[in-house]
């Protein structure tokens, strides 16, 4: 089995900050080395979009609306993901989904979801 329980999030003002983090449980991941982690989000009416990733041994990756402004962290031992999220305007107000898979496999489990709204 795999889980991601994913905390966090919430309601924000435009230009302040939050985060949201990710915990995997589950016999498929403790028993397994924890591959690529990430998260994404999904705005109203808008398709599913890559925010950030983070490789087993710290790579990073952003989307160019996330460089400068989000940062993505893991912790291996904990089997963790967090994502801090600074500057937020108010177009990113959408479900922010963590997402993780095993080292050297290519299915992705999936959190449940955190809904981020970003107020005016």
């Amino acid at each position: 089995q795999a889980q991601l329980v994913e905390t966090g999030g919430g309601l924000v003002q435009a230009g302040g900050s939050l985060s949201v983090s990710c915990v995997a449980s589950g016999s498929i991941f403790s028993t397994n080395i924890m591959g690529t982690m990430g998260w994404y989000r999904q705005a109203p009416g808008l398709q599913l979009e890559l925010v950030a990733i983070i490789g087993s041994f710290g790579a990073t990756y952003y989307a160019d609306f996330a460089k400068g402004r989000f940062t993505i962290t893991r912790d291996n031992a904990k089997k963790m993901v967090l994502l801090q999220m600074n500057r937020l305007e108010t177009g990113e107000t959408a479900v922010y989904y963590c997402n993780a898979k095993v080292a050297g496999r290519d299915k992705g489990y999936w959190g449940q979801g955190n809904q981020v709204t970003v107020s005016s």
